[in-house]
């Protein structure tokens, strides 16, 4: 039997205890609709995409994760934000819901239950969360200015990042819509990265 010298143990044992541990990147989960889904667009265009990019020129230790569905409301995300938490274990929560509901004309109750289930479902697992608000068009009269605060309640009830308008600065320019008049086009991406950037950028490491 061939010996190994005690001192080649050492050395080898030195190193397992040496060899650094690897660090794995903290998760952001995007959890939205067709807005953030990037219906239309490629989606390496979509503004999530944008933010991951973002990220890593600005050497910042996250990855983006994106759930966001075409047609979600805040009871599918409601129903889905379990699972996805317990799949990715994300630090940082985006909740970007809302807009198929309002369209809809879906109670503002319903709406703000519903985002509230889905912030402490976040909050339980101690990640942080940003609430994207959402707008309505004008002619929805007073429904639309109730829906619109819903988000900022919330917000505010459970202490998180809060966004004020997604589509800032972008409903305002026809050229930035595709032709159903309601996604934005691979242009008006960067805009609403720069929207959530300023819920989102406090809370990063």
């Amino acid at each position: 039997m061939r010996c190994i010298p005690f001192i080649y143990w050492l050395s080898v044992a030195a190193c397992v205890v040496l060899a650094p541990a690897v660090h794995a990147a903290s998760t952001i989960l995007v959890l939205g609709d067709s807005l953030s889904a990037g219906y239309g667009i490629r989606k390496d265009a979509a503004w999530p995409s944008l933010l991951g990019k973002r990220l890593q020129e600005k050497r910042l230790d996250y990855n983006v994760v994106n759930v966001s569905i075409s047609g979600e409301t805040t009871s599918g995300g409601r129903s889905r934000i379990d699972p996805a938490l317990r799949k990715h274990n994300p630090q940082i929560v985006i909740v970007a819901l809302g807009s198929n509901d309002g369209l809809r004309g879906l109670p503002v109750e319903t709406i703000r239950d519903n985002l509230l289930a889905m912030t402490d479902t976040a909050l339980r697992i101690k990640a942080k969360v940003v609430i994207v608000g959402q707008r309505l068009p004008p002619n929805y009269g007073a429904y639309a200015e109730q829906f619109h605060a819903v988000f900022g309640d919330v917000a505010r009830l459970r202490k998180t990042a809060h966004v004020d308008f997604l589509l800032d600065g972008v409903v305002t320019d026809r050229r930035l819509f595709q032709a159903d008049n309601l996604h934005p086009t691979a242009e008006a991406q960067p805009l609403l990265l720069e929207n959530v950037w300023q819920g989102l950028a406090p809370l990063l490491q």
